[in-house]
């Protein structure tokens, strides 16, 4: 990516109890990333992903392989046109939705906050989206409204509130839009 910031960042994940690093390629409007991460609930596993935005931090592709001493299982989830494939398949109930969400990954945090300026000014109040949602480890792929909203300028960035099915957390993001503290989820162990 033409002009584009290279940033690493590894997170301690609470709820798989394991952790996650993100090599991310971060441009004008787009992104780029490789992430690999450990988990141990509900099983021992290892899952490696790639994602790539277009114009607007909007997914285009997530390719994510799971690995675990059963198994191994992959997921294409693409965007294009606004249309949503899973493994080649037409989504429908995917319509709509700009970015996906894989679970445990606090970097898909990161393109909403990107797009809407999150992590540098107050919005204008909540913004709402519907995500492509990637439950980890078996990679099943679901509809799933959430909703951030920008509540204070932080020292090294920005707090914000993230919303979705009655869970709601205070997330801390840094200058970059980068996930640094999310309560419950996952705290930065690099800056």
């Amino acid at each position: 990516m033409s002009g584009s910031r290279r940033l690493v960042r590894t997170w301690e994940v609470f709820p798989g109890s394991g952790c996650s690093t993100a090599w991310v390629d971060l441009g004008q409007g787009a992104l780029t990333a490789r992430g690999r991460a450990v988990g141990l609930d509900p099983e021992p596993y290892w899952l490696a992903y790639a994602l790539e935005t277009s114009d607007g931090y909007v997914t285009s592709r997530l390719h994510v392989t799971v690995e675990s001493a059963a198994s191994t299982r992959e997921l294409d989830l693409r965007r294009d046109c606004g249309r949503w494939t899973v493994d080649g398949a037409y989504r429908p109930d995917l319509d709509g939705a700009l970015d996906c969400d894989l679970g445990l990954c606090p970097l898909t945090n990161t393109m909403p906050v990107l797009r809407h300026g999150l992590h540098r000014r107050p919005g204008t109040g909540p913004h709402h989206f519907l995500m492509a949602w990637v439950s980890v480890p078996d990679l099943a792929v679901s509809a799933n409204r959430q909703t951030y909203t920008h509540l204070a300028r932080a020292e090294h960035g920005a707090r914000v509130r993230y919303e979705s099915d009655g869970f709601r957390a205070d997330v801390d993001f840094d200058e970059d839009g980068l996930v640094l503290d999310y309560p419950s989820l996952a705290a930065s162990l690099t800056a």
